[in-house]
């Protein structure tokens, strides 16, 4: 178990937070109620940039519980961390975030048995690559309950806890085809994830004095299997070709944003939405 670690108190406003030597961490008010370390909670957890956002909070101390359609997809990253960081430091749930009722079973049981939940990464999604008049209703139904119904639900149901104990992030999943329609993904998941956009902008703005702060990331073109799988390698080399910095993002830099979001000194960042798209798109 994570223990030892160096700490000083900082002041940012009225609030003391506390900063642990590996990251920041919420306040000893706010953790009170909690276990040794504080509570972080990311779906899609089995998949690349999931599993970078559970490395990057335990490796700054917190512990993760990691939702995926089911427990098999995460037992590599489970084993590997559990046994590096010490035992459930990540605690693996099956989960389809679609399913409102499942979602609120979930939270209630998360929070019975583990604590509140301070740190919310909602990243769970599916990638449709078909245009307009190529989606069907049932792909579109399925698109927007997975990217935006369980963003929705799970904002939900951990929302309150945050308020209550006056501490809290929550980091969506977003893309860079919200802003752009997609160059290479469909109607539906670009749709998708601009309701995303407006979802984190809604919630931010409503939670803003509440100690609550609520962001996006948009990637594009980070190497996982989302990509390599589903382009060829002439079709990645085109790609890559119309990137500015000239490569693929990285898991690991996803990771990082997530890190530096949730951190107490990204407590003055609420309602954005963070590019990172190597130069794809500004503004």
């Amino acid at each position: 178990m994570l223990r030892g670690l160096r700490r000083c108190r900082i002041a940012v406003g009225t609030a003391s937070l506390l900063i642990g030597g590996a990251g920041g961490r919420p306040s000893a008010q706010c953790r009170a109620d909690q276990q040794q370390f504080p509570l972080a909670f990311v779906t899609g957890a089995g998949g690349t940039l999931g599993g970078s956002a559970v490395r990057a909070l335990v490796e700054d101390g917190y512990r993760v519980v990691a939702a995926d359609l089911t427990e098999n997809h995460m037992k590599s990253l489970c084993d590997e961390l559990n046994s590096a960081y010490g035992e459930q430091c990540v605690i693996p749930v099956a989960l389809d975030v679609s399913n409102s009722q499942q979602c609120h079973q979930i939270a209630a049981k998360v929070k019975r048995e583990w604590g509140t939940v301070s740190v919310l990464v909602n990243n769970a999604g599916v990638l449709s690559r078909a245009k307009l008049e190529a989606t069907t209703p049932e792909e579109w139904a399925t698109v927007m309950s997975v990217n935006v119904g369980g963003y929705f639900y799970l904002a939900r149901e951990f929302l309150g806890g945050m308020k209550e104990q006056g501490w809290g992030r929550i980091v969506m999943t977003g893309s860079m085809a919200a802003k752009t329609g997609g160059v290479t993904a469909g109607t539906a998941y670009s749709v998708s994830k601009g309701a995303v956009h407006a979802l984190t902008v809604s919630i931010a703005r409503e939670c803003a004095g509440s100690g609550v702060t609520v962001n996006a990331i948009a990637p594009a073109y980070v190497r996982t299997p989302m990509i390599t799988e589903n382009h060829t390698d002439s079709q990645i080399q085109d790609i890559v070709s119309q990137i500015p910095v000239g490569r693929l993002c990285e898991p690991e830099e996803f990771g990082h944003v997530v890190k530096f979001l949730v951190s107490p000194l990204a407590g003055f960042i609420t309602g954005e939405i963070i590019d990172q798209n190597g130069g794809m798109h500004m503004d």
